[in-house]
């Protein structure tokens, strides 16, 4: 089945290769049809050798099963570790080799990004929902604005709504250092650029030092905003932090975690250790099954030489007898 289907693909892209010549050669420049809804136009130009014409078929799938047991495969594999993988995609693919036709109907695309205001990201790290910086916003009113909530005892007493926070002021402190270089080196960035597009410039040594050079400085003026943000921002946040540790709410929350941490140690040491004594055990009957059987091979041997034994001597008085 593999070969033939191979082969068919082949031939319908020869076909197709055939049929693309043809419209190059004795279409008309615009070609009018008509489909539901409307008149469109195809131009005699659309087929020339910049695109090639091919059937979409993969020629390494020939059947649904094979695609079925691929889509599983991918599942199986992203369900191992979904944190490096789009499971969206992995389940479209999946209802796509089971033949379904209105995947969209049945499986929830994915929210994509979109700028917030601060307090819906406040929202959104009490929810656990993940929020991001977006170039263009007014990064200290957010920064300033988070500095204010991590200072209210719902977020002090929180760690994840802190982390989340914090992780956010940091995306702000990044995007706002890379737009203040791209204002105060506009033209040197737009030089290199330039630089870098022309093929030339690439191939000369002095031009690439100069661009390495320009690179550095822009970099260093980067590295050096988000060092003063970062100053400003840890001088504020060890003010909250000073707060928090003469809170006595925050104090008895920061036991209650240390508590429930010992107490999950606790227990995966049990764990660990009712795993090693099942081992020990499985090991221990492992070796009385081996000896057991040992003893039964060896006593089947004696009775097996008793018995010869005993034969070969009514053999010995048979023949006296005699």
């Amino acid at each position: 089945m593999s070969a033939i289907h191979k082969r068919i693909y082949a031939s319908m892209k020869e076909e197709f290769r055939l049929l693309s010549n043809v419209f190059k050669l004795y279409l008309p420049p615009e070609y009018p049809y008509n489909v539901v809804g409307g008149q469109k136009n195809i131009k005699q130009a659309d087929f020339d050798d910049k695109v090639d014409i091919i059937p979409i078929a993969d020629p390494n799938i020939f059947s649904q099963t094979q695609r079925i047991s691929i889509a599983q495969t991918e599942l199986q594999l992203a369900m191992s570790n979904p944190g490096i993988h789009n499971m969206y995609e992995i389940y479209r693919n999946m209802y796509s080799a089971l033949g379904v036709r209105d995947i969209d109907s049945i499986l929830n695309k994915p929210d994509q990004p979109t700028p917030k205001d601060p307090a819906l990201e406040h929202v959104d790290a009490l929810a656990g929902k993940p929020f991001q910086a977006f170039p263009g916003q007014d990064h200290r009113a957010h920064i300033t604005s988070h500095l204010s909530f991590m200072s209210t005892n719902l977020a002090k007493n929180a760690p994840v709504v802190m982390a989340s926070l914090e992780k956010n002021v940091f995306e702000h402190i990044s995007l706002m250092g890379q737009e203040q270089v791209e204002l105060e080196f506009r033209n040197e960035i737009a030089q290199v650029a330039q630089m870098t597009q022309n093929p030339q410039a690439q191939q000369d040594p002095q031009t690439q030092a100069m661009i390495q050079n320009m690179q550095q400085k822009i970099e260093s003026r980067k590295a050096q905003i988000i060092a003063e943000a970062m100053e400003e921002f840890m001088s504020e946040e060890n003010k909250i932090m000073s707060i928090i540790d003469n809170d006595p709410i925050a104090m008895l929350r920061s036991r209650e975690l240390d508590l429930r941490a010992q107490e999950n140690a606790s227990k995966e040491r049990d764990s660990q250790e009712r795993i090693n004594l099942d081992k020990m055990k499985t090991m221990m009957n492992q070796s009385t099954d081996s000896q057991k059987l040992q003893q039964n091979e060896d006593l089947a041997k004696l009775r097996a030489n008793t018995s010869l034994e005993k034969t070969i001597l009514a053999a010995k008085l048979k023949n006296n007898q005699k």
